[in-house]
């Protein structure tokens, strides 16, 4: 009976037992408000003293147009996207007889640095087809009005935000991405016991490589990494249930429960059996 009520209590602990969220401040997400389809050709032209009243997306899917603000001079040719600030003088129009492009009017740049997307300069970019697919999907949301539709809009403003974030960002060049998936396996699989020679191994990576952009990205080696996150699991089952330390200890592949809590107190200060009575 002792192993059926074991068996249980143990099964029934998450091995993703932590609180994932943002570590920032909540990133100030634009709010979507109109979306244009133009097919213009010469008589295209238009003409803004004031400038913009709010920020814009140019997306040229072909032919080609001319946008000016202040004394800057811009060819917005098929194949490119163009972020507009507010408040500049602006003209843009029609050359060759021939310009096809979709705008977006919407509230706010402040999410651009966040996205790594620049303003005011042309961004060539392959993802035209995907962003006609996203600009007539919101098109589409409008005419219906479905249930949500405003929401809706707004989502797929931030899809298409980053679908270019995403092509032209700096960060995937900082980020090592084929170190991902190993981040991913070990948060899954915490309640093992995870060799470090085997993640290595998924990596492809050589040993030297490995350690040097593990820690590039989390700033601690992979055994610390794989400990902490045991112990920040460990931490949270103190608060939340009342699975005994030996439990504890056995569910996250510990040598034992005084193993466990030797390494619980250097890292939080306090026993574990200290810390669930300050919880209590």
């Amino acid at each position: 009976m002792y192993h059926r009520t074991f068996f249980k209590e143990i099964s029934s602990m998450s091995y993703m037992n932590i609180p994932y969220g943002l570590d920032r401040e909540p990133i100030p997400l634009p709010q979507f408000i109109s979306i244009w389809k133009v097919q213009a050709n010469d008589t295209y032209n238009i003409s803004k003293g004031k400038g913009f009243d709010v920020p814009g997306l140019f997306i040229t899917y072909e032919g080609k147009g001319i946008l000016s603000q202040g004394e800057q001079h811009h060819e917005l040719h098929a194949g490119t996207c163009f972020f507009v600030q507010e408040a500049i003088p602006s003209t843009y129009r029609c050359q060759n007889n021939d310009w096809k492009f979709y705008f977006l009017d919407f509230s706010s740049l402040d999410v651009m640095p966040f996205l790594q997307l620049p303003v005011g300069r042309v961004i060539a970019t392959g993802k035209v087809a995907d962003a006609i697919q996203l600009c007539e999907r919101m098109i589409d949301t409008l005419i219906a009005e479905p249930f949500g539709y405003a929401y809706s809009a707004n989502m797929i403003l931030q899809e298409l935000l980053l679908l270019f974030a995403k092509e032209h960002s700096a960060a995937p060049s900082s980020r090592h991405t084929e170190l991902n998936n190993i981040l991913i396996y070990i948060h899954r699989n915490m309640n093992k016991a995870i060799r470090i020679e085997e993640l290595i191994a998924q990596s492809g990576l050589s040993r030297t490589t490995f350690f040097s952009r593990f820690r590039s990205i989390t700033g601690q080696s992979p055994s610390d990494y794989i400990l902490n996150l045991k112990l920040e699991s460990a931490k949270v089952s103190l608060e939340t249930t009342n699975v005994s330390l030996k439990e504890i200890a056995a569910h996250l592949q510990f040598y034992d429960e005084f193993h466990f809590s030797k390494l619980f107190k250097r890292k939080y200060g306090l026993s574990p059996s200290a810390f669930r009575r300050l919880k209590d």
